[in-house]
C-alpha cells in the first residue's frame, strides 16, 4: 500500500521534468528541420 501511495510523489516531479524536456527536444528538432528546408 505504501508503494501505491508514494507513486504520485514520484511521478509528479518526473513528469514535470521529463515532459518539458521532450517538448524542448521536439521543438528544437522541428526548428532544425524548418531551417534545412
Amino acid at each position: 500500500m505504501t508503494i501505491i501511495s508514494s507513486l504520485p510523489a514520484i511521478f509528479v516531479p518526473l513528469v514535470g521534468l521529463v515532459f518539458p524536456a521532450i517538448a524542448m527536444v521536439s521543438l528544437s528538432l522541428h526548428v532544425q528541420k524548418n531551417k534545412i528546408f
